[in-house]
């Protein structure tokens, strides 16, 4: 995981060459570094990027998260920029194009979930007056104490097994519990670096000062 650019600390902190504390699973790949410092657990509540967001997890099932984000121009490309309205449309003739598409995960049954999933999005939407909303009503209360080690960090939660539980009794696909928590830590509903890495407090910072986002009844 790390190289002669990197002093492991303690178990999962690593001292990057700019003299920065991180969490250990950036192992300096291109991209993901960014990624790790820049977009994981800072909070969202833009829709678009949430349903974004979620359909790349569910694509990421069975493959690492690291093929995904280098592809992820790709998928914003094919799939509308996640516009839901748009995704929502797409008809057979999509389906086809996109399987096609070597610039993302030519998985039928993704693809066809993720246009499911859109629809099923502009229901919760009408329901909640966002998916912001929505699933920042399921931020776990109160904050838990900060994660210290590797052996902290959980594949799954019963929040996220109740996102899950939920979203599937609502039509939605490819969200299982793991699927759901990894999209808890990137959307900033759970603060997972770990103590010790400076991305911590700058999350943190943002988490407090954040506005949350309130469920909106249809008038």
């Amino acid at each position: 995981m790390t190289d002669e650019k990197e002093d492991v600390l303690i178990d999962g902190l690593i001292k990057d060459e700019d003299g920065k504390i991180r969490c250990w699973w950036h192992g300096n790949k291109e991209g993901y570094l960014e990624y790790h410092d820049d977009e994981w657990a800072h909070p969202v509540t833009n829709d678009t990027k949430l349903f974004e967001k979620i359909c790349l997890e569910g694509f990421q099932s069975g493959l690492s998260w690291l093929t995904i984000l280098r592809k992820r121009e790709g998928f914003r490309k094919a799939f509308a920029g996640f516009e839901i309205a748009k995704v929502a449309s797409f008809d057979e003739a999509d389906i086809e194009r996109l399987v096609l598409d070597a610039d993302i995960v030519r998985h039928r049954g993704k693809i066809k979930s993720t246009i499911n999933n859109a629809n099923r999005a502009l229901e919760m939407q009408k329901e909640f007056g966002s998916l912001a909303a929505y699933f920042w009503s399921f931020e776990p209360k109160p904050e838990r104490a900060p994660i210290k080690s590797t052996s902290e960090v959980e594949g799954f939660t019963d929040v996220s097994t109740a996102i899950s539980k939920d979203l599937k009794k609502r039509g939605w696909s490819f969200v299982g519990p793991t699927t759901a928590y990894a999209f808890m830590q990137a959307m900033g509903l759970v603060n997972d670096h770990l103590e010790g890495c400076y991305c911590h407090k700058v999350v943190h910072d943002k988490r407090q000062a954040l506005k949350r986002p309130e469920i909106l009844k249809p008038k």
